[in-house]
This record gives C-alpha cells, structure tokens and sequence, in this order.
C-alpha cells in the first residue's frame, strides 16, 4: 500500500532493510500470526465534506450523556455545574495553544496560570507547596508513594482498601518494578479497621494511604490513622476530594504530609473517562523530592514579578539518576479549567456547592433507608452513600434508567461482597425534584419485583 504523504521512496526503504538485515517489510511482522496480518479494513469510499457530517451526527446521536438524565453517578468522576467563564477563558488561543513553558521570557501568562492553581491547592489543602499538576489521581497515588519511599528510606506502605480500587490498581502495577511492598488495609463498617492497620504497621511503613471521603463515601478517623503512622515514622498520605474540603478540615490540619488527588470536577466536564488532572502537595521540608515541575514567583533584572519553572526534578532536565520520576507532561490546561473555577467561585461559593452536595446527599440518603428492604448502611459520609438493595443490582440500576435515572455505580466490580450494593454520588445540580423522583422509583420497584414487573409486560 502507498501512502502519498509519507517522503521515503522504495529505494530508502530497501537501504533501511538492508542496515537491519531483513529482506522486506513482512519479516518485521513474522511473530504476528498470518491470520492477523492478511486481512482487509472495510473502509467505505470517501464522501463529501457535507455527508461526512450527517454520518458523524447520525453516530452521535446514537450517544447519551448525563445532561439527558438525572444522574447519580460518581465514583471519582463527577457532574458539576461549569460557569461559563470556564470554557471561554480556556478556549483562548494563548492558553488552548500553549505547552511546555520551557523558555520563561515567552511563558509568563501560562507560568503564572500554573503558579496560581498551585496557590489554591495549597491553600485547599493546608500544605505548604504543590506541584505543577499530575495525569490524574490514580499515577498521582504511586508517585505520593515513591515519595514517602524516598523521604523515609523504606519500601513498604499500606493502602487503605476505601481507596479507588483503580488508583490501588495502579499503585500495584507501579510498585512491581522497584520492587516495593504493597499492603491493603481491610476495612470495617465502610472504613479502615483501626485495629488491623495498628498491626500492620512497622518500623518499615514509608506511608499509610487514605481516601477522604473514602471509594464508598464514608469519611475516615484520619487523625487516628495520621497518629499510628508518625508514631513509626512513617507518613501519612490523603487522596482528598477538593469540593469535599469547601467544607470539610484541610488534610494539613489532620497531620497529613503529602495531600494527592483528582481535580477533574473543578472546572472540568465528565467526558468519557476524561479529562483528569491530578494535585500533589506537600510539607516544606519534602519539596526537593516532589515529581514534576514547580512554577515559583521571582524578581527580574527590572524588579518586575515574573514567573519561572523553580524546580525541575524530572529526568529530562537533570540526571536520571537523580530525577525523582519519569512522570512529564502535567496538564496545564485542565489545570487552568480548575484554577478558573475556583477564581471564579470564590471560598464562599465553594463552600455552598459543598454544603449543597451534602444537605442533598443526606436527604435522598434519609429518603431511600425509609424503604422497605434498602438499607444505607455505612456513614458519616459526604456526598456519595452506599446503598444495599433488595433487588439484583444489575436489574435495578437498568430499570432506573429506563425511567431516565442513572442511578449510581454497581460496587460489585471492585468488592464482590458488595455485590448486592451500588454507590449512589449526589452534586448541587441533582435537583430536590430528582432526588424525589429517584426514591420514589425505588419505592415502585421494592413493591414490584422484577420478575412480576416482567410476567407482567409478557402478558401485555
């Protein structure tokens, strides 16, 4: 097959063999089965600019969103309401535009937008310094880790098994190259037994992490936890929700020593898995081991503010040797969405998107216990909850959706044992009318079962 807009000719080609010692393209593919490598892509021919169009609308239309439902999804991926200066801040062509701030002298607003988000994440999480961004909360939990290895010179550290089972996913398949010791710690009434952590714990521990709220919306005893891990030594590590700490005590001020976590609902929309951007913050005193970059505020030779990448601990930019991680790219536009939303917001108006999220959680919680054969079993909690139900998961969470609700996430994926659990996340735009229809729903469904619900269709 050509391609016209690739330059090299048969010529360069056979000279490229020729210095790898192969006779021909197909030799590169000789561990690949025939059956994989013969085979023809059912390409349609080319259409008009016009019908291209109509054939990409026609695909999405076949696509629903959580704008078309009352949405009660969450587990780390979140509906919130956007101000519109979000987006018309970020679709500017300096900022959609812009990537590395490498040369300073050119960079100064998108170095000054990176300065600003690591001041708000610092005063959101009572710690001293952050970074310039992380991919998202599920890398940014084992570079916390590797971090705490560093600071501490030890190789073992506990996870809470309420932390996203994903991040913990992650945590482990970073873990296995260097080799370090990854421990879960079982959990007890929706959150970490106290007691069993107090036994796991040992001179070795680099870290214990916590979610806060945790996976299943219970929040933690993090000042009890934070005491047992500086009793050896170690550090303690919180995966904190950001609209959480609107309302709730700032990590730094329960002892935390590095505070991590997904920023994605600050300004950013849910969209397919995406986008994320994860935080990192930390103690003065552990800056120097901090992955990424740190944006810091100077002096010029006119005594004018200017901002400059301070710290670099990558290895792109010293020896690898010494670099604290690999991890490169930060997302400086999500980061931007999230540093204009809380601009935007304010303390205050963060803290009633907060207390919203909560007196709403609660009420639709209050709601769904009072039905026969549903159960709310674990709190205190935020703005997400358990729900136990009496009805097969599966069928419920559809049967809800075919009433325009998307009811919340099946636990039974992560936690067998909870596979007859789902957990349900409630934001400010999850209006009372919504909360109304969703526990009234349930009430149906608790006095009709599935099974009579569809002998009765079958009838029909």
């Amino acid at each position: 097959m050509n391609f016209n807009y690739l330059p090299h000719t048969d010529a360069d080609r056979l000279e490229m063999f020729q210095a790898i010692g192969v006779p021909d393209s197909d030799a590169l593919y000789h561990a690949v089965p025939a059956s994989l490598r013969n085979f023809q892509l059912e390409i349609p021919e080319g259409r008009s600019e016009w019908e291209v169009q109509e054939h990409v609308s026609a695909l999405a239309a076949k696509n629903l969103s959580t704008s078309q439902f009352a949405s009660f999804l969450g587990a780390g991926s979140y509906r919130r309401f956007l101000p519109a200066a979000v987006d018309w801040i970020l679709h500017r062509s300096e900022f959609l535009t812009a990537y590395t701030p490498y040369q300073p002298e050119v960079s100064q607003g998108t170095l000054q937008a990176i300065f600003e988000f690591q001041t708000m994440i610092c005063e959101l999480t009572g710690m001293d310094v952050a970074n310039a961004s992380m991919y998202d909360g599920s890398t940014a939990t084992p570079e916390a880790a590797f971090m705490a290895c560093r600071v501490t010179k030890r190789e073992k550290v506990i996870v809470a098994s309420t932390v996203h089972p994903e991040y913990r996913e992650v945590l482990a398949t970073y873990a296995k190259g260097p080799g370090i010791e990854v421990v879960t710690a079982p959990r007890k009434d929706g959150k970490i037994d106290l007691a069993t952590l107090a036994s796991l714990i040992d001179t070795q521990t680099a870290c214990v992490i916590l979610q806060m709220p945790n996976f299943l919306g219970t929040l933690e005893e993090a000042h009890a936890i934070g005491e047992l891990i500086h009793a050896s030594g170690g550090l303690l590590v919180v995966v904190a929700d950001p609209i959480s700490l609107g309302i709730l005590e700032a990590p730094g001020r329960y002892g935390a020593d590095i505070v991590i976590g997904e920023a994605h609902q600050l300004g950013n929309p849910v969209s397919f898995g995406g986008p994320f951007v994860g935080f990192m913050a930390c103690r003065d005193q552990f800056i120097r081991q901090l992955p990424g970059r740190i944006v810091g505020q100077t002096i010029d030779a006119k005594g004018q503010r200017v901002f400059t990448l301070t710290l670099q601990t990558r290895e792109q930019h010293i020896r690898r040797e010494k670099a604290t991680s690999n991890i490169c790219t930060n997302q400086a536009l999500n980061a931007l969405a999230a540093t204009v939303y809380m601009t935007v917001v304010g303390k205050r108006g963060l803290y009633e998107v907060a207390h919203t999220s909560l007196q709403r959680a609660h009420a639709l919680a209050r709601a769904i216990a009072k039905i026969p054969g549903f159960q709310v079993p674990y709190g205190p909690h935020f703005n997400e909850f358990v729900v136990k139900s009496p009805l097969p998961v599966a069928d419920l969470l559809e049967r809800l959706k075919a009433q325009g609700i998307l009811g919340g996430v099946a636990l039974g994926r992560w936690y067998p044992e909870l596979s007859d659990c789902l957990l349900v996340s409630v934001t400010e735009i999850n209006a009372p009318a919504e909360l109304e229809r969703y526990a009234q729903a349930l009430e149906a469904f608790a006095s009709v079962p599935p099974s009579a619900e569809r002998q009765s269709a079958t009838r029909a």
